[in-house]
């Protein structure tokens, strides 16, 4: 930029301040007010015009997005230039990413206009969290990126507390069509001090390398990155070979989260969730490798395995004497339409010489409400005149009608975990559960609440009438040599007396 340019952008760049600034605002009524009683309304008019004339030549009006490239760094440049001042004045930075959880779900359900309005409130927030000099950027749909501003003291737990601030002010309600909706985060960082030659791209790769780790622990998970993981993600075609590779090696295999009644407290079942455990990438999260999975036309093949191995585990389970009454298995729309599933699933319960009645059919509500009277209506009343159960997943997202529930057999609903955050203390989201519970009460329905996250909101769904649930806040996915050790501590906690505190005289 030429000198005179420069000494009239900075003389610009000042007068902004000062015409901007707080003091000026503050005393702007006083000035029109004086303008009225000294010149009355030709000096009044004056101003009412002459403002914004001058706010508009010192730029005022213009948005912030529309600052020139040069003036508003990428994220990378951002993580460059970051880097080179850190390494300037022996300061550090680091790199943070942070992605709401379930985002695509959250666009099926609220549409692209509603997920676009949270992606939007997610970013302001984390603006409003952060400083000034720190660069907060989306890198795409739902996922966010923060270059911290070197500073002299920035340590791990520093960087686990600044992490967990962004996360609380996300997770905070969005206000959408007079509903409050619930979104979690993941968080996934690196610091400079963790790689040994720092360069903006291994630091942005870090930091999403941490994020996957913490996706494949969601929601709400917040993790640093460490030497043990991978840098380099794969691309859409090598991840689908490798997930082939995979499935045939065992290394998908399902991981079981239990379900307990809230009248008793007992087990009421698990269910079975697809889990892939790289041997170098450790644990990967679902939502990275079933899209792919999708595409390469693979999600038959997990079916099989997942239903061979969800049986496998009822067996086992029951020769070491527990009392797990069933498992719940999720089958796809693709897999629904297979005209052989029935013969199939009857033929895998005979193997395992186990009743119709302990396996449980999970099926989405947006398949439900997408499908006409085909062959996925056939197989899935099939699966139910057979004693199967049939589930109704994530209840509350789809716009399935009442007339489809009962059309597809449906014996339990599934509430989606969108409507149980935060429920023991927001009254609109009890008075959304109420309503769903009354629903089902009257077509003589069971109802599983998902998500549940803490005792408070267990608490509160069994005191609305909510008969069963499963969430963190009962147990996280284990693998099945996990769930013995984990029911044989849940018998022991039922089997405790209640403690009584003792009274004062």
């Amino acid at each position: 930029m030429p000198p005179i340019a420069q000494h009239l952008h900075s003389l610009r760049n000042r007068a902004r301040h000062v015409v901007a600034g707080p003091p000026a605002l503050a005393f702007m009524p006083a000035a029109i007010l004086a303008a009225f009683w000294l010149g009355g309304e030709g000096w009044l008019v004056a101003l009412a015009l002459g403002l914004p004339v001058l706010f508009a030549t010192l730029g005022l009006f213009e948005r912030a997005d529309a600052t020139p490239n040069l003036a508003r760094p990428n994220t990378s440049t951002a993580m460059d230039r970051a880097l080179q001042r850190a390494a300037a004045t022996g300061q550090h930075t680091a790199c943070i990413i942070v992605q709401i959880d379930d985002f695509d779900r959250l666009r099926a359900q609220l549409g692209s206009a509603g997920a676009a309005l949270i992606a939007a409130r997610s970013l302001d927030r984390l603006h409003g969290a952060t400083r000034d000099s720190d660069h907060v950027a989306q890198l795409q749909p739902g996922r966010f990126a923060v270059v911290l501003a070197p500073k002299r003291q920035l340590d791990l737990e520093i960087a686990i507390q600044l992490a967990g601030r962004l996360q609380t002010r996300l997770e905070e309600p969005v206000s959408i069509d007079a509903q409050a909706i619930y979104a979690s985060c993941s968080v996934g960082f690196a610091l400079d001090t963790q790689l040994r030659d720092a360069t903006a791209p291994r630091m942005l790769q870090a930091a999403a390398a941490a994020l996957e780790v913490a996706r494949a622990h969601a929601p709400s998970a917040i993790r640093a990155y460490g030497p043990d993981m991978a840098c380099t993600p794969a691309t859409p075609d090598a991840l689908a070979d490798e997930v082939a590779q995979a499935l045939e090696n065992g290394e998908i295999t399902p991981w079981f989260q239990p379900q307990v009644s809230t009248d008793t407290g007992q087990v009421s079942g698990f269910e079975a969730l697809a889990r892939w455990q790289h041997p170098e990438r450790g644990l990967v999260a679902p939502a990275d490798f079933l899209p792919a999975m999708e595409r390469s036309d693979q999600l038959e093949r997990l079916s099989e395995i997942i239903l061979y191995h969800a049986l496998g585990a009822l067996r086992n389970w029951d020769d070491q004497g527990f009392d797990v009454p069933c498992v719940a298995v999720n089958f796809s729309g693709a897999e629904l339409r297979n005209p052989k599933l029935v013969d199939k699933i009857r033929w895998e319960l005979d193997r395992f010489d186990l009743a119709p009645g302990r396996l449980c059919i999970e099926v989405l509500e947006t398949v439900v409400a997408a499908s006409p009277d085909d062959i996925v209506a056939r197989n899935i009343n099939g699966l139910a005149a057979m004693g199967c159960s049939i589930d109704l997943d994530d209840f509350g997202t789809g716009h399935a009608s009442i007339s489809s529930i009962r059309r597809f057999a449906v014996s339990r609903l599934k509430i989606d975990r969108s409507f149980v955050r935060k429920v023991d203390r927001d009254p609109e989201q009890q008075r959304m559960v109420a309503a769903i519970l009354t629903m089902a009460d009257r077509l003589n329905m069971d109802v599983l609440a998902e998500g549940v996250e803490n005792a408070g909101e267990h608490a509160m769904l069994a005191q609305l009438g909510c008969n069963h649930v499963q969430g963190f806040g009962i147990a996280r996915p284990m693998p099945l040599q996990r769930t013995a050790e984990w029911l044989h501590a849940h018998h022991a906690k039922l089997a405790e007396p209640p403690r009584i505190g003792r009274g004062t005289a």
